[in-house]
């Protein structure tokens, strides 16, 4: 449970309210005419009004009720719910008749109240509004409102502020509003589900449950060979060896360690995010598919880096461990799509390790993204191309004589972008989930070895 936002009751000045200056008003106008005119009967109609107001008043609070949010996990996944809580207490001697509460909340969290969900206002801006609680009595009374919010989307989404007025005096004195600050709650993405068994075009080290190409001690058998000189003895085939009167042993690929940096390209943003319930963005589809690669590689014990590539580049050093899994979601939730402007130099290449596989995750929109994904590329870099702009690319935005034209203009533009990556030796792939990278880096890993054989 977290703690909660509230702020400490001050010593404030409570306002009259209407009914006050309504009463104040007619007993006086009353008592002044029965004076004027000497009419005993107006003097006496005005007197219940002047008793009722002196009697409210004969108490009056000195500090306003204190209100404070509360929620009950600072994290959770899309999807997911958490309690969420709007407390409200009087911490003065003199009861109050009234108090009433309100929470606001981010839009991409759904309140609500058992069965019941609230609606935000026109804006959206605002949800989970909670009506009035009637007499908190003095000192220490607590009224406590227990809600659920479900997340949306990921991102940081904010519970609060959470205001307060309390009404008092028989409803002739209201108090100042009292405002609990927001509090913020990390929604981490949705990992949809995703497997890459196909080996590695290259390795950093020997060392990793990824097999290798490479010969080498405590891996996948691949064969029999002649005993050579350095070979261990328990790794004698005694069955072979009989057969053939020469001596052979097992020989085995090693076991690599892979380092893989995914690469986000958030220049440009497409389509409108519905959330976990709705249609995702193209931000949305990269930083869900991000996600995934970096819980698939982590869990398996490889180093993984990101990259953000927008007009606010950012890098985060690969790493392993569930430690680095954490660190990387939290990354993510600062993802912002940068409007189609880039950085003024373009990224380094020199950040990115030599034998580190970059998955660059773009819905190749533009030409300075493609330019980008090239130039790693060409620097030696083994990259792979995820289309995210999925059945984006096919919505038709308006319906006009000209749209037709446009959009197969529009189309054979970005064919020829990814014509240019291929020239480049990029593969370009859809990112379809599950088994997405599998088919490209089987080929990226036959070709590795390949050269490797024509070398010699």
């Amino acid at each position: 449970m977290t703690s909660p936002s509230s702020v400490e009751p001050e010593e404030t000045s409570w306002a009259p309210t209407r009914a006050l200056g309504r009463a104040v008003l007619f007993g006086g106008l009353a008592a002044f005419a029965g004076v004027i005119l000497g009419r005993v009967d107006l003097v006496v109609l005005a007197a219940p009004f002047a008793i009722g107001v002196a009697w409210g008043l004969r108490r009056r609070p000195a500090r306003p009720p204190v209100v404070a949010a509360e929620i009950a996990e600072e994290d959770a996944a899309e999807g997911g719910a958490v309690g969420v809580a709007l407390e409200l207490s009087n911490e003065d001697p003199v009861p109050l008749d009234l108090v009433v509460g309100r929470l606001a909340t981010s839009p991409w969290l759904q309140m609500t109240d058992g069965a019941r969900p609230y609606a935000g206002d026109v804006a959206g801006a605002e949800a989970g509004e909670r009506g009035a609680d009637r007499g908190l009595r003095p000192a220490g009374s607590v009224r406590r409102v227990d809600l659920r919010a479900t997340a949306l989307r990921w991102g940081y989404q904010q519970v609060g502020p959470a205001v307060a007025y309390g009404v008092a005096g028989d409803g002739l004195l209201v108090s100042g509003t009292v405002v609990a600050p927001a509090l913020t709650l990390r929604v981490y993405p949705a990992v949809p589900p995703f497997r890459a068994d196909s080996a590695m075009p290259r390795s950093a080290a020997l060392v990793g449950v990824h097999r290798s190409r490479r010969p080498g001690e405590d891996g996948e058998l691949s064969g029999v060979r002649r005993y050579a000189p350095g070979d261990r003895l328990r790794r004698i085939d005694w069955r072979v060896t009989l057969r053939t009167r020469d001596v052979h042993v097992a020989a085995s690929l090693s076991d690599r360690d892979a380092e893989v940096i995914v690469l986000l390209d958030v220049l440009h943003e497409a389509g409108v995010s519905g959330g976990i319930r709705g249609e995702a963005s193209v931000v949305d589809t990269a930083v869900r598919a991000a996600a995934a690669i970096c819980d698939h590689y982590l869990r398996q014990g490889d180093r993984v880096g990101l990259v953000e590539y927008s007009g606010r580049p950012r890098y985060l050093r690969p790493a392993s461990g569930r430690r680095q899994l954490i660190t990387a979601l939290d990354w993510l939730l600062d993802i912002r799509a940068g409007a189609g402007v880039g950085p003024t130099l373009g990224l380094d290449p020199s950040i990115i390790p030599n034998a580190a596989l970059v998955v660059v995750l773009t819905p190749l929109l533009g030409p300075q993204s493609t330019e980008t994904i090239a130039t790693l590329a060409r620097a030696g870099r083994s990259v792979v191309a995820v289309d995210t702009l999925g059945s984006l690319g096919q919505r038709r935005m308006s319906e006009s004589r000209w749209t037709p034209v446009a959009q197969r203009l529009w189309w054979l533009e970005r064919q020829n972008l990814i014509g240019l990556l291929h020239e480049a030796g990029v593969p370009v792939t859809a990112w379809i989930g599950p088994g997405s990278l599998d088919q490209v880096l089987h080929d990226m890993a036959r070709m590795a070895a390949a050269g490797r054989l024509g070398g010699r």
